[in-house]
């Protein structure tokens, strides 16, 4: 890719950069690029590819409101849909032209003197007045720090980059991590494999799962009456908003779904030892909750042994659990999450005085309606700090933050302005309520370590209030949270 300057620039091609890449469009707004790493446009949702993998939110809430799909075949998306939902977007509504793929941003840096930002990239330099970081947090996988691990012999991999050349067929397997990507491809693997050995540390709250397929004639309504899929979305929002009593005000309005998960757990797990394996010790909601239907039926396998604790070393064809237990092993395979709070994109963006986002936040992610930061002008996050909801559709608060964002843009065209940058006082503040409501929620009170928390003990992932809070904020746009500058560039001397 050559040297190219432009109005915005998109950094990624998941939910957020095609929303945003979208929405710029409609709005008249030509002059834009949107850079992604991968061969298309899908995000996470190019990436993880492990078997069973599908959204945990319904279909028709986990899809952008001016693009509904009336194709869905289940109620919950397989992946592969939710991926060809995407590329199918990209085609609709003609943001290919301005979709470059192949391209892995390297640093992006604030210059002063010409007032735009500078995003070097493996394929050159791209110069934008505004940047939209659109990576989102589960962009890179996690690996743990395990002792021995560069010595195995065997096959190792990570459920968000699974290597489909590989047959997992007659193999002895190591999975460590249950959660939400392990609790759909264990039991997918767990009869093509000789033996699996499932490594836990924390025993997740399971509830029953609701997919189903989606009939015909629902497609046919929904195809010719788009009114009917609309109130579809709208009852299904609605429902899950009731959790947030629940995850915010009082854990005891949970108290329904606990009883839920518990009969559910308690029907397909007959064994003694291993229901009290699986059976969670923290208050339900503290962590994700997990639908699945068949991981207790896998964990009961003849050949499946769930192992609790972590795994404390490799070896060369082995792997040692917390007792000191060695199991020989073909294959390690991680569902062990993503680098959220300690996202890698915070140590390759520089705003003022050449500063890095991750100094800026000393370990603990913060942003002005998870969208600004002070010091990093022309900067939005998309799926930044705070927007997680843990029972409602990302999508929808992504939405949110695009419609903040064009707001701003007009903002800035409307006053001749170079720069806008959120005030300092109005990023303190926000977060200072969003700390002040965090404290009583059970994501922080119910006893379970998770990775909502970072590494400073703070709550930096999930927004402590309604959905349509968040999205009434920041959609009517307070330009007095701004710095709004018309002030030209310094000239670059010659």
């Amino acid at each position: 890719m050559s040297d190219q300057q432009v109005k915005v620039a998109v950094i990624g091609a998941g939910f957020a950069g095609v929303a945003m890449a979208i929405r710029l469009k409609q709005e008249g707004i030509e002059d834009f690029v949107i850079l992604e790493r991968a061969d298309d446009v899908g995000g996470v949702w190019h990436y993880n590819t492990y078997p069973g993998c599908r959204c945990d939110v319904p279909s028709h809430l986990y899809s952008l409101s001016f693009a509904p799909n009336p194709e869905w075949s289940h109620t919950y998306s397989p992946q592969p849909e939710i991926r060809q939902y995407l590329e199918d977007c990209a085609d609709r509504f003609g943001i290919r032209a301005h979709l470059r793929t192949g391209v892995t941003m390297e640093s992006a840096g604030w210059n002063e003197e010409s007032g735009c930002w500078e995003v070097e990239t493996d394929g050159g330099t791209v110069s934008a007045q505004i940047l939209v970081n659109g990576m989102g947090p589960l962009t890179e996988p996690e690996l743990p720090d395990v002792p021995g691990i560069d010595s195995f012999q065997g096959k190792t991999m990570h459920s968000a980059r699974w290597d489909h050349d590989y047959d997992l067929t007659g193999k002895r397997v190591a999975s460590v991590g249950t959660g939400a990507s392990a609790i759909q491809y264990v039991p997918e693997i767990a009869d093509q494999v000789d033996e699996l050995f499932v490594f836990q540390r924390t025993a997740p709250w399971i509830m029953p799962h609701g997919d189903r397929p989606i009939r015909d004639r629902e497609r046919w309504l929904y195809r010719n009456v788009p009114a009917a899929q609309k109130f579809v979305r709208g009852f299904v929002y609605w429902y899950k908003e009731l959790l947030v009593f629940g995850f915010t005000r009082d854990a005891k309005y949970l108290g329904p779904l606990k009883k839920m998960a518990t009969a559910h757990r308690e029907k397909q797990v007959t064994d003694p030892e291993l229901l009290k394996k699986v059976t969670p010790e923290f208050t339900i909601g503290c962590k994700r909750l997990l639908p699945s239907n068949k991981w207790y039926r896998a964990l009961g396998k003849d050949n499946v042994e769930l192992v609790t604790g972590a795994v404390q070393e490799v070896r060369e064809n082995s792997v040692i659990d917390a007792n000191g237990v060695e199991r020989e092993v073909d294959a390690i395979i991680f569902g062990t999450g993503f680098h959220i709070t300690d996202a890698p994109y915070a140590d390759q963006i520089r705003g003022r005085e050449g500063k890095l986002l991750s100094d800026a936040w000393q370990g603990s992610p913060r942003a002005y309606l998870g969208t600004a930061v002070p010091g990093f002008p022309n900067h939005f996050l998309m799926a930044g700090p705070n927007t997680g909801s843990g029972h409602s559709s990302l999508v929808y608060m992504i939405e949110a933050q695009v419609e903040h964002v064009l707001k701003a843009m007009k903002s800035m065209d409307a006053g001749g302005a170079n720069t806008i940058e959120v005030r300092t006082g109005a990023y303190e503040k926000y977060n200072r309520n969003i700390d002040s409501k965090m404290k009583s929620t059970v994501w922080n009170t119910g006893g379970c370590s998770s990775f909502y928390i970072d590494g400073n003990g703070r709550n930096s992932t999930q927004y402590p209030d309604f959905t349509f809070r968040f999205r009434r904020e920041a959609e009517r746009f307070d330009a007095g949270a701004y710095e709004i500058s018309t002030a030209r560039p310094v000239p670059v001397a010659a």
